[in-house]
């Protein structure tokens, strides 16, 4: 079935990023907006806009019916749920489903089974994929403690988690009980429900992941590997490719894992296969993320691919007409532009007074910016992301500098001045990082010595 009219059931730079491929593919947008994006720059590109409701998520881009009253009223034959927000909600996408409208991602009931970390984590077991050590059903604070007292260190993490909600590490007996108390309170107001499950803590991994496009008939593939190991409290900061410890065998041997856990679960569509990597080289199975992710473009620069296209065709119907990539074509990173204070991480929303966005060879900057633009506190603070693609990683760091440097916003506090930092480190710039390493060196905070 071929998809005419798209509704984005988002908003800010990643409505923006999809508006774009479906001008290129003929494809009529509709977008929605709360009361606080009534002059954003996603409902002024789009064909068509509703007003979905108030400000606060749950009255308007967490609102799945009136989102559905739109899809019905609009005519939209196709939902793309973009990243956050909704888009891994399964019973949303049972819900577009049922309208009999094209979900632009895997199947609600596939959404369904996967929800689970602890599920995935034995459907990966069963497919041979290595697990990191620890419980495969969620357990009890006292299950808990015979873990702690085998590993050591435990990770307590919330079964339907994600971004680092209901996810603490334990360092010991006495601190045990708050920890797992505190962990389950997260995961119940987060995901409305506290079941917990434990792995071991590795010593300084790094977080990889696998990028795989699967169509309806069975072809799946990968496009490679993401190195998102630069972190500040489980959330990313920056991504590149390919990873500094990954060459062309060590990236056939990891996208073929990833083939297997996807093949196991019958996957339709774009998702990515996440994995801890050890200090030896092991790689363990750590989460499938079901939808497009935020670090897209950089795999986009060095294939040539366009995520969100094949995202597009796939829920089509339309067969795969790629093969999995192991060679790469130069090196590609991304930074997060947050609205938020460089020294305290607090949120900074307001109005921007004024914009200009770095320029040049080998530059990309996925944005929903402009003169004016109000940032809102009611929503992720992520603003902004500039890639850089070049042939080398050490020229792909010049560049950044040089771009984050170009790039000025008046009006708001961003976090540039944190991201120029870390790009200085000289852990980073050899490119020995690990997922711990920002939280660790609290001299990031000073920003004090930047100039922007």
């Amino acid at each position: 079935m071929e998809i005419k009219k798209l509704l984005i059931a988002n908003r800010g730079e990643i409505a923006v990023r999809i508006i774009r491929t479906c001008r290129k593919l003929g494809i009529k947008t509709v977008a929605v907006y709360s009361d606080a994006d009534a002059n954003a720059l996603h409902v002024k590109l789009a064909d068509e806009a509703f007003h979905i409701g108030r400000s606060p998520p749950p009255f308007s881009y967490l609102n799945v019916e009136k989102i559905c009253e739109v899809v019905t009223k609009s005519n939209a034959d196709a939902v793309h749920p973009g990243y956050g927000f909704l888009a891994e909600n399964a019973s949303f996408a049972e819900a577009v489903e049922k309208l009999g409208v094209i979900w632009v991602g895997p199947p609600a009931k596939v959404m369904k089974k996967i929800e689970s970390k602890c599920f995935c984590r034995m459907m990966a077991m069963e497919a041979g994929v290595p697990i990191i050590p620890g419980s495969l059903e969620p357990i009890d604070e006292n299950g808990a403690r015979e873990y702690l007292e085998r590993f050591g260190r435990i990770l307590v993490k919330a079964d339907l988690g994600g971004g680092g909600k209901g996810m603490k590490i334990v360092r010991s007996q006495d601190e045990l009980q708050s920890v797992y108390e505190s962990a389950q309170r997260e995961a119940s107001v987060a995901f409305g429900r506290p079941y917990l499950y434990v792995e071991r803590v590795l010593e300084r991994p790094r977080h990889i992941e696998v990028q795989i496009l699967a169509d309806k008939y069975g072809n799946i593939v990968s496009l490679g590997e993401r190195e998102c190991s630069i972190q500040r409290r489980y959330q990313k900061i920056i991504e590149e490719t390919p990873s500094p410890v990954v060459d062309e065998k060590t990236r056939k041997y990891v996208s073929e894992l990833a083939i297997k856990v996807m093949e196991k679960c019958d996957y339709v569509n774009a998702g990515t296969v996440e994995f801890l990597r050890d200090n030896d080289g092991n790689f363990y199975f750590l989460e499938i993320n079901k939808r497009i992710q935020v670090e897209h473009p950089v795999t986009e620069c060095v294939t040539g691919v366009d995520l969100i296209e094949q995202q597009l065709k796939i829920a089509s119907g339309e067969p795969l007409e790629l093969r999995s990539v192991y060679k790469l074509n130069g090196h590609s990173m991304e930074c997060r532009i947050y609205a938020e204070d460089p020294m305290t991480f607090l949120p900074s929303p307001g109005k921007i007074l004024r914009v200009k966005l770095p320029e040049g060879e080998g530059i990309r900057v996925d944005h929903a910016l402009e003169d004016g633009t109000y940032v809102p506190p009611f929503y992720d603070p992520l603003i902004a992301k500039v890639i850089v693609h070049t042939e080398k990683r050490e020229d792909s760091i010049r560049l950044m500098k040089k771009a984050l440097q170009d790039f000025e916003i008046e009006g708001i506090k961003t976090s540039i001045p944190f991201l120029l930092n870390i790009l200085d480190i000289e852990e980073f710039q050899k490119g020995d990082v690990y997922t711990q390493l920002v939280d660790q060196l609290q001299e990031l905070k000073d920003v004090s010595k930047i100039k922007v």
